[in-house]
């Protein structure tokens, strides 16, 4: 039987229901003009727990919340979040970046926030976006390098995966574990500065009781400053075997802390040029602090400018005293 023969004019194809083919061609083809980010549901999102930001990160205060909400345009913040598919809870994302955010979002109630999915994310992405922003407290970079180092990392490793020193990873890793009165004053903000506390540790271990006494003075500011200072005291003073001030004198009697044990001496006869009266051998400048006579400790190196040690007359405690509290009474010769 012989296949019937298509009638003239219509293709076999069945392409002559599609009518002029070029009209297809001149028209022009139709993309989205927004290729934006996913608008993603405000409650489908979770927040990181491992986040190495704290509760009582400066970022997180509610006020600092309700000023980012306060930038928002009617559809959010103009940075999309980088959320990542909840392996626990099918159908929930967990943030990668992105908290305060999502904080500020739900501060002005917004049902939808704009996101990216990205799954590749790991812990290591926050700190160092947080890190290179200068965004992280001390305290809890010191943290986060603690759980990586607990969790088999080498300091090399995180320094190069970070993008940082190993001198860097090293110095807040000495944060983990301070001697308590450094630990204290870092602990209740008297010193932030990594380097600072790092100093403050190496003196620490050569002569605790000093540094302890120094932080131990309320009005004493800790800074790079002020503790190298101190550092370069302790130094000298470890020179000379931590000897006292050949220059203690005692107001009552006027002696040094070594007249007493040499014993008095008879003055013997002048030989060569008669001393000059108008100069002091050796001076001894009278002061009152507190309401209590005291002397200023001339050969001990003062902690700062418009600081001095002074030692008080009645029971010859020794202390760093600010000069604006200090009042003079006289000089004399000792």
């Amino acid at each position: 039987m012989n296949a019937p023969i298509p009638k003239k004019g219509v293709s076999g194809l069945g392409l002559d229901s599609m009518g002029d083919l070029s009209s297809l061609l001149d028209e022009p083809t139709q993309e989205p003009r927004d290729r934006g980010p996913l608008m993603i549901a405000t409650d489908l999102i979770d927040e990181d727990p491992n986040q190495p930001r704290t509760q009582d990160n400066p970022g997180f205060r509610p006020e600092s919340i309700a000023e980012l909400a306060g930038s928002f345009g009617p559809k959010g913040p103009k940075t999309p979040l980088s959320l990542r598919d909840n392996e626990a809870v099918p159908g929930r994302y967990i943030i990668n970046h992105g908290h305060r955010r999502y904080r500020a979002g739900k501060f002005k109630g917004l049902s939808v926030l704009p996101a990216f999915i990205d799954n590749e994310h790991d812990d290591d992405d926050q700190i160092i976006e947080n890190i290179q922003r200068e965004g992280q407290a001390p305290r809890e970079i010191a943290n986060a390098i603690g759980r990586k180092l607990a969790g088999g990392k080498k300091k090399k490793a995180i320094a190069e995966r970070w993008g940082k020193s190993a001198s860097w990873v090293t110095q807040y890793v000495t944060l983990l574990d301070l001697p308590e009165p450094i630990a204290v004053v870092f602990n209740n903000g008297r010193a932030n500065d990594v380097t600072v506390v790092n100093e403050l540790a190496t003196a620490y271990k050569e002569n605790p009781k000093a540094v302890e006494g120094w932080l131990s003075v309320p009005t004493q500011e800790i800074t790079r400053g002020e503790v190298k200072l101190l550092r370069e005291f302790l130094s000298e003073k470890n020179k000379d075997g931590g000897q006292h001030d050949p220059v203690t004198v005692d107001l009552g009697s006027g002696q040094t802390d070594t007249d007493g044990e040499a014993g008095e001496q008879e003055p013997g006869p002048k030989t060569g040029k008669e001393a000059d009266s108008s100069k002091l051998k050796k001076a001894i400048v009278q002061v009152e602090h507190d309401g209590r006579p005291a002397r200023l400790m001339l050969t001990r190196r003062p902690p700062a400018e418009g600081y001095a040690w002074l030692k008080y007359g009645d029971d010859g405690k020794e202390f760093e005293a600010s000069l604006a509290d200090v009042r003079l009474v006289a000089v004399l010769e000792g």
